[in-house]
């Protein structure tokens, strides 16, 4: 039996569903019981053209330039949505409307409420929905919550998070998209944010209120067409307070203007008893420090991750070999066709990533409000 696979757009997050489309029976085939083979139908770009080179280059059997065209498409089971964040809306509810599975980048919509009708249609529906929150699969960080779970750090009672990229730090950098509320929505919150959020949620468990600032540090950029200077209309920065249900605080620091950082995506976990420290660039580590034994041999230890943290295995037999960024979407497409084959719940759904959303879109909320505390 095979899933027949469409996927719409083919820019770098589409190239990563693609790859894990093709990869994920190869790779994960050993871990993965009885699921449906993919087999990739129909690839969507345009115009024309395009989709038709980019799919003889991704290996699909047919192309097409009409998104509602493939959603439709009774040979298609399962729609990977990997387009700008202001399609995400309209293209998720007609393919959930078709009956189709569905595979979305984050974030799910540019507003709160789009998010809540994806969620509320995937609900009625039936369908099986995942959020692309590839971070969450990283091995170090399933160990990071194992460790905790188990008391590693004892009593946890901080997190302390941030992501800084460097994408948006140029002043000279032209408009675009990404600057234009109706296209892009939030700015660095929902580009780089929501990870973050996840990474935070994954550890800590729901947050229960924050209190936030935002900045836009490069107002205008200058237009491709060198005809003057647009608006950016959403934030280049952000800071968070928060307080988790379980009464731990916390804090982030969101930035796609930091010079210097490519995907500094991380976090420390404060316990009684110990931390933990992350850091994406390094992304195949993880550090921990225990109050254990004489403090004269105390200090931070650095985890390698190998076939010891699952499924690392399922890539390399070997420790200090590395898994990458598109090795974590392997193990996300693997997620979703458990899922789909109704042997575990494909996680985070569009219901657990609305999650997600409310605390990207309650920040926003805070600081325009001057730094109102907004609870969960």
């Amino acid at each position: 039996m095979s899933l027949r696979v469409g996927v719409i757009g083919t820019g770098f997050m589409g190239k990563t569903h693609a790859l894990a489309w093709q990869a994920v029976t190869a790779v994960m085939g050993g871990v993965m019981g009885d699921v449906a083979r993919p087999e990739l139908r129909l690839l969507c770009e345009t115009p024309a053209a395009k989709a038709a080179q980019m799919a003889a280059q991704f290996g699909f059997a047919g192309h097409t330039d009409d998104w509602r065209a493939l959603v439709n498409d009774p040979a298609i089971d399962v729609v990977s949505i990997t387009t700008p964040n202001g399609l995400h809306h309209a293209m998720a509810l007609e393919a959930i409307k078709a009956g189709k599975h569905v595979w979305c980048e984050k974030p799910m919509a540019l507003t709160l409420a789009e998010a809540e009708e994806m969620a509320a249609a995937a609900r009625a529906r039936g369908v099986v929905t995942l959020v692309g929150y590839n971070y969450l699969r990283n091995p170090a960080f399933s160990h990071a919550q194992r460790l905790i779970a188990q008391g590693a750090i004892g009593r946890v009672v901080q997190f302390r998070g941030w992501v800084d990229e460097d994408y948006q730090a140029d002043p000279d950098l032209a408009w675009s998209w990404r600057a234009k509320l109706a296209d892009a929505g939030l700015g660095a919150l929902g580009d780089i944010g929501t990870h973050l959020v996840s990474l935070a949620t994954g550890l800590m468990g729901p947050i229960a209120s924050l209190v936030a600032d935002m900045q836009t540090i490069h107002e205008t950029r200058p237009l491709a067409d060198g005809s003057g200077r647009g608006v950016v209309e959403n934030e280049d920065a952000a800071s968070v307070l928060l307080r988790f249900a379980s009464g731990a605080q916390g804090s982030m620091v969101i930035s796609r203007s930091a010079w210097g950082r490519k995907s500094r995506l991380g976090f420390e976990v404060h316990g009684t008893q110990g931390m933990i420290v992350f850091d994406q660039e390094r992304m195949n580590e993880l550090q921990i420090y225990q109050n254990i034994g004489p403090k004269s041999e105390q200090g931070f230890k650095t985890i390698l991750t190998g076939p010891a943290h699952a499924p690392y295995g399922e890539f390399c037999p070997a420790p200090g070999h590395q898994l990458g960024f598109n090795d974590l979407k392997v193990i996300e497409c693997a997620a979703l066709l458990r899922g789909i084959a109704g042997l575990e719940h494909a996680s985070p759904d569009f219901d657990e990533a609305l999650l997600i959303e409310r605390v990207i879109h309650g920040i926003a909320d805070s600081a325009r409000q001057g730094g109102s505390r907004i609870a969960f």
